[in-house]
């Protein structure tokens, strides 16, 4: 099984608390992992270590098979491993274009003296990534704060895909949004999964997870207490496993 991104007994710890625990996961080009676990099961925590929030105490992190050491999130986003966030971490100021190019913005010379935005090229390249994904939005001169959470979240993942990511970790891509946009966010996770991205998927909602995903991880108290293939388990023994109710077979 080749992994495109693996973690080996990666550890946290902070002061005399254990967060994540000798924890070992892996994901292949195209497919979907669900990190799954109650609050403080130390699934953020994990997700932060594999895109460089947190450095591991212990442990070791793999891309494509070489061993990676990522000192902050920018070393991550360089070698193709994005993580979009439950906040979005978008500009509702800013219009679409300028929130797929955020804090990486293109410019051009203006009268041989000056860098200016390059507005034209930035819209260009934004339209491109939206019809790669088949991403519906009226007007790319619309400001964040004008779209829905829906649209907000497309805008996101485009962003990541746009910067050719290969590992796309996603924090409850869904959340609070309504039945129609949540299908629309599943419809565009397994448009990812189709092009061979590895995704991680958290997130509370049995349904997203039984509908997108290919294998879940259950953590609890830290630590990997199982392993699934979707098509091998179902939603009553998988909130077994996460309350701890469940007997854990091999």
């Amino acid at each position: 099984m080749a992994y495109i991104i693996e973690t080996r007994n990666i550890t946290k710890r902070f002061g005399g608390l254990t967060a994540v625990d000798s924890v070992s996961m892996g994901v292949e080009a195209g497919e979907v992992v669900a990190v799954l676990g109650d609050n403080g099961a130390g699934k953020s925590t994990l997700i932060k270590m594999i895109s460089g929030v947190y450095k591991p105490d212990g442990g070791e992190i793999l891309l494509e098979g070489r061993q990676m050491k990522m000192e902050t999130p920018m070393d991550a986003l360089a070698v193709g491993i994005e993580t979009i966030y439950q906040d979005l971490a978008l500009a509702e100021n800013l219009n679409v274009s300028s929130n797929i190019f955020l804090g990486r913005e293109k410019t051009r010379r203006s009268l041989g003296l000056f860098n200016v935005l390059d507005h034209e090229y930035m819209t260009e390249e934004s339209k491109h990534v939206l019809d790669r994904l088949d991403i519906h939005i009226p007007s790319l001169k619309s400001t964040i704060r004008t779209l829905s959470g829906g649209q907000r979240q497309a805008v996101a993942i485009s962003r990541s895909i746009y910067w050719d990511a290969k590992v796309l970790i996603m924090d409850e891509p869904t959340a609070a949004l309504g039945i129609a946009e949540q299908k629309k966010v599943l419809a565009l996770v397994n448009s990812l999964k189709s092009q061979g991205i590895g995704i991680i998927i958290i997130s509370h909602q049995m349904y997203d997870v039984f509908e997108v995903a290919d294998r879940i991880v259950v953590m609890r108290r830290g630590q990997k207490v199982a392993e699934r293939l979707i098509s091998e388990t179902n939603p009553d023994e998988v909130v077994g496993l996460i309350v701890g109710s469940e007997t854990v077979r091999k």
